[in-house]
């Protein structure tokens, strides 16, 4: 199993980062894969999904900040984040979006390993 993103660092505000996924092709299968991101003490939100076929939707936080994008026979996707800003920090996963296609380990639903993105003022 492989569901790891990558590509987060420490940047100032106006920034930009470009975080990456890599997934077992189990979860490229699913339709609409996406970001999503927790900051400390606060529970995972969604930021962006990509269907199989391209088509993207943004949370309004992000919406003109960001560009997701898959590659669907490498089993790859990207998050552009531009402009970034204090509150854009959290620790970024990549998933599929509806819950029930998600691998489950143990029963409990596998996040894998995310990418902390810091934003300093």
């Amino acid at each position: 199993v492989q569901l790891q993103a990558s590509g987060g660092g420490v940047v100032e505000a106006g920034g930009s980062l470009r975080l990456s996924c890599v997934a077992s092709e189990g979860i490229f299968n699913s339709n609409v894969i996406g970001w999503f991101r927790q900051a400390p003490g606060k529970q995972r939100e969604w930021v962006a999904s990509i269907t199989r076929g391209g088509s993207r939707n943004y949370a309004d936080s992000m919406n003109g900040r960001a560009i997701i994008s898959r590659d669907n026979a490498k089993n790859t996707m990207s998050l552009q984040m531009y402009d970034l800003k204090p509150e854009d920090t959290a620790v970024y996963y990549c998933n599929a979006i509806n819950a029930h296609e998600r691998l489950v380990i143990g029963g409990v639903p596998y996040w894998g390993r995310g990418t902390q993105v810091t934003v300093s003022s």
